[in-house]
């Protein structure tokens, strides 16, 4: 499935106010200055985003997951390669952990900033699309991205398609990549256009 260019664009614009909600509650948790880069903003397929990242993100990574429930249902993940989210966590704390040791701590850390970013863009479907959603407690897991998509999958046979957006985390004159996946079924996918387009229209009007 393509999305269309105006599709594209108020994704995008959707994505970024969640994302600018998120670095300023991400900012006053951590006391640093955090910018979340404008996303990029593409819908493919599940088979397809698991090639796609299985390119770029390699080995394990660190996955937020959050169920969300209501007219438009799915699952949110937030995707970090080990050394990401090793230095991510090394960027909020101040402290350093032996590579590839996501502990305890390391693990609480990503946890939140998926929750937070997850929920602000979720929230952002709900407030400005006008789509009712409810979110679960997000878990975090370490798997690869095959494995981590496929779990998601073999729970709920209905889902068929990601909305792939590349994150990008910039603070503290260092810059930490990862990936948002919003995995939707068909019929999630089709309202959240629906009410994608009304929210267009309601911005011309």
């Amino acid at each position: 499935m393509e999305l269309s260019e105006n599709q594209r664009d108020s994704l995008t614009e959707l994505i970024n106010i969640g994302y600018a909600r998120a670095a300023g509650a991400l900012s006053e948790l951590t006391g640093y200055r955090i910018v979340l880069e404008v996303p990029k903003v593409a819908i493919h397929p599940l088979e397809v985003i698991t090639d796609m990242l299985g390119e770029v993100v390699t080995g394990d990574v660190a996955s937020v997951n959050q169920v969300f429930s209501g007219q438009v249902a799915g699952n949110a993940l937030l995707l970090l390669d080990q050394k990401a989210a090793l230095m991510l966590n090394e960027l909020l704390t101040d402290e350093r952990v032996p590579s590839n040791n996501l502990d305890t701590s390391v693990r609480e850390v990503i946890t939140e900033v998926g929750n937070i970013l997850l929920n602000a863009c979720l929230g952002v479907f709900g407030n400005l699309l006008q789509v009712q959603v409810s979110f679960s407690v997000p878990r975090m897991s370490v798997d690869s991205v095959e494995g981590i998509l496929n779990s998601i999958t073999v729970r709920d046979q209905e889902l068929r398609y990601g909305l792939m957006i590349h994150t990008r985390f910039q603070l503290r004159n260092s810059k930490v990549s990862g990936y948002l996946v919003i995995i939707l079924g068909v019929t999630s996918l089709d309202r959240l256009l629906v009410q994608l387009r009304h929210w267009e229209e309601r911005q011309v009007a």
